[in-house]
């Protein structure tokens, strides 16, 4: 994909997108939200509502470099200037993209990148936890042949 507002139609058709200042906010104080966008013109009043939604947060904020309108065609929505990606994956994959076109991303960048891989690894973990819990953990080799004396 060369476009990372491509990543925004692909959210969308996820459901893994909230579009607009009330469904952002309700989504950073839910916990859900990785990753919250702001377009290049936004209002001041919007800037200053999208840092006191992630103030004390772990959620990721950074300004796009596209306006409103081109959010707003991107995604099929009226007058979005913020939008939040509740999904990791595609939160870090839109910032890689995106720092590809602009080293200003890159820190955000690194940091969704090093949340995506926390996350992949916890699933791999619970995916092992639910095999061995089905059907138990293999017995190894070198211990099965030790015995107590």
């Amino acid at each position: 994909m060369n476009d990372p507002l491509n990543y925004f139609g692909i959210a969308r058709k996820a459901g893994a997108i909230e579009l607009g200042e009330v469904n952002s906010g309700s989504a950073i104080r839910s916990g859900k939200a990785k990753l919250l966008v702001i377009a290049s013109d936004a209002s001041e009043n919007a800037r200053k509502r999208a840092e006191n939604f992630v103030y004390g947060r772990k959620t990721v904020h950074v300004t796009l470099p596209y306006t409103k309108e081109e959010l707003c065609r991107i995604t099929g929505s009226h007058g979005c200037s913020m939008a939040v990606f509740t999904d990791i994956g595609l939160a870090a994959a839109f910032m890689k993209n995106l720092a590809e076109t602009d080293t200003v991303y890159l820190t955000a960048s690194e940091k969704l990148a090093a949340q995506n891989d926390k996350a992949m690894q916890r699933r791999r973990e619970a995916q092992a936890h639910s095999r061995n819990k089905k059907f138990g953990k293999p017995a190894r080799p070198e211990a099965s042949e030790k015995r107590r004396k």
